[in-house]
């Protein structure tokens, strides 16, 4: 775990903008631990807009000290680490009437593992040997937490499972009847070690233990590989591609303040844009942005999003999605004007540059829907490199300029910039925009995903 930094006083402009935790202080003793999305603002919020329970001891803090983290789900994780190791007295709080919440990793008579979220340490109604993880604040961020991972390590969530395959299974989050089978066969049995051994990285994910779990994934591709598994190797690179995709891009955090989520809408957009400008260098006013993400799990419904904010706030109706078809050693050649400019390999296993470079080729050979001045991409340096040689093939979007936010290691890459920019140092607004756009595109590729999973599971 990383060591506590402080401020001084109340000094709340020394506090970074970013996920993470925090920590309030009555003289030595640490009386209150928090987590948020943008640390700067929450904390903040408790002084400046403090809510009953917050009038229980926010005229007792004294030091007030925080931890960053490079996404919610982090924070989330690590929030349920410190309360269960210092048990503030301001944290034991009752919600709607109920207790902290609780993952529990049990067992049934085949001791195969299941998951479910639980009030209580101790099932009293009938003798249940579990393994409890926790406690976890909120309930919402909990659940969207573990969909989101069982993404990359299904599980079960009943002791029993049906003959048939049920709708999870169909979705890739439950491993299947198979492991139920009585007698097992040798499939069932060494299904259920592997199983096993993901309900263990689980719950050292859970732990707040995410580098050991990539670690020890990294370390069985090698040994796949190494023996010439190179199918069982493609499995465990693709999981760990998907565990990487989850922590760095998955929103679970409820916003405490809605007037925490953007200054944009307290300021004018004049100023706001002035700003972006002169960190852009574009000489244009800017007027229209647009941000692009890839959804890509398992290779499977790869999409590509388009959303648009005009003037600092989106413009639904402008949104754009374009279905990605990934077909085996397909070469997909996009033209602007009925004139070839570009090819680029797919393949049949997830490639995100090339999707995305697909995609924004894609909308730009649309300039009915109008140019932006600004172009955002989810992604690091990769990403913006290619974004960029994307627009520069066509005299008329060569003007546009492209950012990209590189959210694991907390970055901004600017066109023609030499050095990326720590997102802790963008300006509030600039800092809000860029965060708004991102959450938006990747809302957007989600929910276009899981319709075509739902059409694709319906056929």
């Amino acid at each position: 775990m990383d060591k506590i930094k402080f401020i001084k006083d109340t000094k709340f402009e020394n506090l970074p903008k970013t996920s993470g935790v925090y920590f309030f202080y009555s003289g030595k003793e640490l009386i209150y631990i928090g987590k948020a999305i943008n640390i700067k603002n929450r904390v903040k919020n408790h002084f400046q807009q403090p809510s009953y329970r917050d009038n229980l001891f926010i005229d007792k803090v004294n030091k007030i000290g925080f931890i960053e983290t490079n996404s919610e789900i982090e924070a989330l994780i690590l929030e349920a680490n410190l309360i269960k190791k210092h048990q503030p007295r301001f944290n034991v709080v009752w919600r709607d009437d109920k207790n902290y919440f609780y993952v529990a990793i049990a067992q049934n008579e085949q001791k195969i593992p299941y998951v479910y979220i639980t009030h209580q340490l101790k099932a009293k109604s009938y003798k249940l040997k579990a393994n409890y993880i926790g406690p976890f604040v909120e309930g919402v961020a909990l659940k969207k937490t573990l969909r989101f991972l069982r993404k990359a390590f299904p599980y079960y969530t009943n002791k029993t499972h049906s003959k048939n395959k049920c709708t999870y299974c169909h979705l890739d989050l439950c491993p299947g009847p198979e492991l139920f089978e009585n007698p097992p066969s040798p499939k069932a049995t060494e299904g259920l070690r592997e199983y096993r051994r993901n309900i263990k990285k689980l719950i050292l994910i859970l732990q707040g233990k995410r580098g050991a779990v990539l670690n020890s994934l990294k370390k069985e591709m090698k040994i796949l590989a190494k023996d010439n598994k190179f199918e069982e190797a493609g499995k465990i690179r693709d999981k760990i591609f998907a565990l990487q995709q989850i922590m760095a891009h998955t929103n679970v955090i409820t916003l405490n303040n809605s007037r925490a989520t953007s200054d944009v809408a307290q300021n004018s957009w004049g100023n706001t844009q002035k700003i972006l400008q002169g960190i852009t260098n574009q000489p244009k006013k800017i007027h229209r942005i647009e941000c692009y993400d890839i959804s890509n799990i398992q290779g499977n419904q790869s999409t590509g999003s388009m959303v648009v904010f005009v003037d600092g706030k989106p413009d639904k109706s402008q949104y754009k999605k374009f279905k990605i078809h990934p077909v085996k050693y397909r070469e997909a050649v996009i033209s602007q004007n009925g004139k070839l400019f570009n090819r680029v390999k797919i393949g049949n296993k997830p490639n995100d540059i090339a999707m995305l470079q697909e995609t924004i080729a894609r909308r730009l050979a649309h300039p009915e829907w109008d140019y932006p001045e600004i172009m955002l991409i989810d992604g690091g340096i990769a990403q913006l490199n290619v974004a960029i040689r994307v627009k520069d093939l066509n005299l008329k979007t060569r003007p546009i300029k492209v950012i990209s936010i590189a959210k694991g290691r907390q970055e901004l890459f600017v066109e023609n910039r030499k050095d990326p920019i720590p997102l802790k140092n963008l300006p509030q607004e600039v800092y809000n925009l860029v965060k708004n756009l991102d959450d938006e595109a990747h809302r957007f590729a989600i929910a276009y995903h899981k319709k075509l999973r739902k059409k694709n599971l319906l056929q």
